[in-house]
């Protein structure tokens, strides 16, 4: 896909009313420019979207054999390396020993519309852009500079694109509604996230149009991400007090390891008397006592996905996707119970 020339520095001169060397040792922090000067210049090359760096512009119309990876979720967050949580990292080493393989290098970029960008962000070959959110600015900055990207999860502002892949969530989901109905649950609530992206919407959506087809009341709570395990302490009680359900989803590892201490703390044993699960495994479900029953994602396989999908859009090839991936419910003891009548 053809690269967009972009702004340059002399457009900046231009729109600031100063030279090019002006705009040089604005945007570098050098020379004896006034500060406003130095403060107007460098507010219009951020209006303009301007990235200094030279090398990056000469390598705009090539192949630099790298591509960037985005953690939408990660950029949300707040933090990149929040504590228990391995699902990211488990997809950052699946995409960057797979990348090696087929002579790619990776490069993790933070939220490309915040500053200061590396300086080569905008000259990589490619994206890889996790959990795109509704209105996103990241896969939106992407469009306008023509930069061949892809998706885990579906973009849900975007229905017609389809260069996307990732686990087969409603599959997932069902499984989990269908082992707590066999263990007897007749009442299940569901603990989501607040980010606006797909996973917390069509997630929702699989467990209402579930719960009209069980004949279940649909009860659901949502819980910042960034809320971690003290979010879904507090979801806990909520959900006490709006009478204890048979069984608890929450998406998050975090968010269940909370609701657990929740429970606890108001005297609601797991699983006698409510069992629990998680969407997504982590160490907080695996050390958990009771350990928690959760969904294992497999990186390796989405991540081939996606590299198969984002090369073939680098390559100008007809879209192959949307690709929905397999993984494994691991039930542990939050959710096991003697069946009915055994």
């Amino acid at each position: 896909m053809a690269r967009s020339k972009g702004v340059t520095i002399r457009d900046v001169a231009q729109r600031a009313g100063v030279s090019v060397a002006a705009v040089s040792m604005a945007l570098n922090g050098t020379g004896t420019l006034s500060a406003a000067t130095r403060l107007r210049v460098r507010a219009v090359a951020e209006e303009m979207d301007y990235q200094a760096d030279a090398l990056a512009r000469g390598l705009r119309r090539s192949s630099v054999g790298a591509i960037g990876l985005v953690m939408r979720s990660l950029d949300s967050l707040g933090e990149y390396a929040p504590r228990g949580v391995d699902v990211f990292s488990r997809y950052i080493g699946a995409v960057s020993a797979q990348a090696m393989d087929r002579g790619l290098s990776v490069m993790l970029v933070p939220d490309l519309t915040k500053r200061p960008t590396p300086p080569l962000a905008l000259s990589l070959d490619g994206y890889i852009v996790t959990m795109p959110h509704v209105d996103n600015p990241v896969v939106d900055l992407l469009e306008r500079r023509e930069i061949p990207y892809v998706t885990l999860g579906r973009d849900p502002d975007r229905p017609e694109f389809t260069d996307w892949a990732t686990e087969d969530e409603h599959l997932s989901f069902r499984r989990i509604y269908e082992h707590f109905a066999a263990n007897g649950a007749r009442s299940i609530a569901l603990v989501r996230g607040t980010d606006p992206n797909a996973w917390n919407i069509d997630s929702e959506a699989t467990y209402r149009a579930w719960c009209e087809n069980a004949g279940i009341t649909p009860r659901v709570y949502r819980s910042a991400e960034r809320g971690g395990e003290r979010g879904g302490e507090s979801v806990a009680h909520t959900i006490v007090d709006d009478g204890v359900p048979d069984a608890i989803l929450c998406h998050t590892g975090r968010q269940a390891a909370g609701v657990l201490a929740g429970l606890t703390a108001r005297g609601v044993t797991v699983p006698d008397r409510t069992m629990l699960a998680a969407a997504s495994d982590s160490e907080h479900t695996r050390h958990s006592r009771p350990a928690i029953s959760a969904v294992e994602l497999h990186a390796v396989e989405t991540t081939s996905a996606l590299l198969d999908l984002l090369q073939a859009r680098i390559a100008g090839e007809p879209s192959a996707g949307p690709v929905l991936t397999t993984s494994r419910f691991r039930v542990r003891a939050s959710s096991r119970r003697a069946r009915p009548g055994a």
